[in-house]
């Protein structure tokens, strides 16, 4: 515990991120959690994922910008990518984040950014789901999200496991029939909103993903935990819910095996591919989440 919030306190640090992102020997340790720099570098990792039977959601790093403009150049990174997926029929689609999109610089502004890229999604019968951040965004994401959803059905929300109100979230989303990825959580949350121990995180994460599983839109499932997925499963199976009624999650570099092992069991697999340049905060969620993790970083850094 005292490991993730050390890293998710680093994740916060404008100055570390500054030279972490500047540090050449850094390249060597996003390459297994970043596909690159480029969405060209994103699309090639999809394309190889996509020849083992593995589908992608595509997440253009950044968050916090600090003007419209760079709101604005974000909201056209992934128009593009909408673009290319379907001209490349690649099995893929997009996550955003709100802080990306000018949410703290102005509320209508990041709408019409985001409702721009659901039209668009939309408009190619793609998919665009909205991450989830701080418990301080939840109120305001979700809200987006189910105005958004009136118009355009293309988009989705995601529910994280250790925050108390996620259940009552969780029955409102399903209740208009929005699309869900269900996710533990990555922030240093408070103990007065979130579950402070990683037993209840876990116990909420399965009786959530029991109420999507029975009542949800093609839910997704987002966690590595081979614990909580097998529950899911046997759960599913027992309650005759087909499995390409809902997905399974994982991050880009992270349990592969589990990735493979899935699909050749006749599950849906999706894999969150980030890629840009602004990883650091990314990166040290990764890190915060999994402690084995910290081992291959520390190798990579010390390998000539």
């Amino acid at each position: 515990m005292l490991l993730r919030h050390f890293f998710l306190f680093t994740s916060r640090s404008a100055a570390l991120r500054r030279w972490m992102e500047r540090w050449p020997a850094a390249l060597r340790l996003t390459s297994r959690f970043v596909a690159g720099a480029r969405p060209e570098d994103a699309l090639s990792v999809t394309r190889q994922l996509n020849l083992s039977g593995i589908s992608t959601t595509l997440d253009y790093l950044g968050e916090s910008v600090t003007n419209l403009d760079e709101a604005a150049a974000a909201r056209d990174v992934y128009l593009r990518l909408l673009d290319c997926i379907h001209a490349q029929s690649l099995q893929a689609n997009v996550s955003l984040k709100l802080t990306q999109f000018g949410i703290d610089i102005s509320e209508a502004a990041c709408r019409e950014n985001v409702a721009a890229v659901a039209r668009k999604a939309c408009e190619l019968h793609n998919f665009v789901h909205v991450d989830m951040e701080s418990s301080d965004y939840t109120d305001r994401t979700l809200a987006l999200v189910s105005d958004l959803h009136e118009h355009f059905p293309s988009i989705g929300a995601v529910v994280q496991s250790y925050l108390y109100r996620s259940e009552r979230d969780l029955e409102e989303l399903i209740r208009r029939k929005i699309r869900v990825r269900l996710v533990k959580g990555a922030y240093d949350e408070p103990p007065s909103v979130a579950f402070p121990k990683k037993r209840e995180v876990d116990a909420n994460f399965d009786k959530l993903a029991r109420m999507l599983l029975q009542a949800g839109n093609d839910p997704a499932l987002a966690t590595h935990d081979e614990k909580l997925l097998r529950a899911a499963i046997k759960f599913a199976a027992a309650h005759g819910i087909p499995k390409d009624s809902y997905e399974i999650q994982m991050l880009y570099g992270i349990r592969r095996d589990l990735q493979s092992r899935y699909v050749a069991a006749g599950h849906r697999v999706r894999v969150y591919v980030p890629f840009g340049d602004a990883w650091y905060p990314y990166l040290m969620r990764r890190l915060a989440e999994r402690p084995a993790n910290v081992w291959f970083v520390a190798s990579n850094l010390l390998r000539k």
